[in-house]
C-alpha cells in the first residue's frame, strides 16, 4: 500500500474536503444540492460551537478521503456517532483508505463512550451497501427518513 496517514481534520483542511463532499454529490447525481457556504462549515467544524469533527486520509498532504461524523443522541441507546459522510476521491478507491477511516471512527466511538454509529446509505449504491455488510451492519428497512426545509 502506498503511505496514507489518517489524522484529525483541521481547520485549514476544510477546502479539500469540501471538495470530496462535491465530488460525493456528483456521484449521487445531486451536483446541486450543496449549498452549505465555506463559512459555515468551518464555523460549523471549527467555531465557537462545533458540530462536526472529521477524520482525513492524505497521500503526500492531499487528502484523498474523510469520515465525517457528529454526536446523535437516542433516548433507548444514549451517546451515538452518526456518520454523515464516509468519501474516499474517487482515484484512490480500493485501496482500503475505506476501511482505515471506518475502523479509526469506529475506534474513536468506543474509546469516548459511545454506544454505537449510525448512518444512511442510498438503496443504489451497491459498492457501499457491500462494503458495510463486511462490517455486519444491521440495514434498517422499516424507517424512512424524513427531512424539513427552513
Amino acid at each position: 500500500m502506498e503511505n496514507f496517514r489518517i489524522r484529525k481534520a483541521l481547520k485549514e483542511d476544510c477546502g479539500q474536503l469540501m471538495e470530496l463532499i462535491r465530488e460525493l454529490a456528483v456521484y449521487e447525481k445531486a451536483p446541486d444540492e450543496v449549498t452549505v457556504s465555506m463559512e459555515e462549515f468551518i464555523d460549523c467544524g471549527f467555531g465557537k460551537n462545533p458540530v462536526w469533527e472529521a477524520f482525513v486520509t492524505e497521500l503526500d498532504e492531499k487528502i484523498v478521503g474523510m469520515s465525517l461524523f457528529y454526536i446523535r443522541y437516542s433516548t433507548w441507546k444514549g451517546r451515538r456517532l452518526y456518520l454523515e459522510d464516509l468519501i474516499v476521491t474517487e482515484s484512490a478507491r480500493g485501496k482500503g483508505l475505506g476501511k482505515m477511516l471506518l475502523d479509526k471512527t469506529i475506534e474513536f466511538g468506543k474509546e469516548n463512550g459511545f454506544s454505537g454509529m449510525m448512518w444512511q446509505v442510498l438503496d443504489w449504491n451497491e459498492p457501499a451497501i457491500e462494503f458495510y455488510k463486511k462490517y455486519n451492519a444491521k440495514f434498517d428497512g422499516e424507517w424512512l427518513n424524513i427531512s424539513i426545509e427552513f
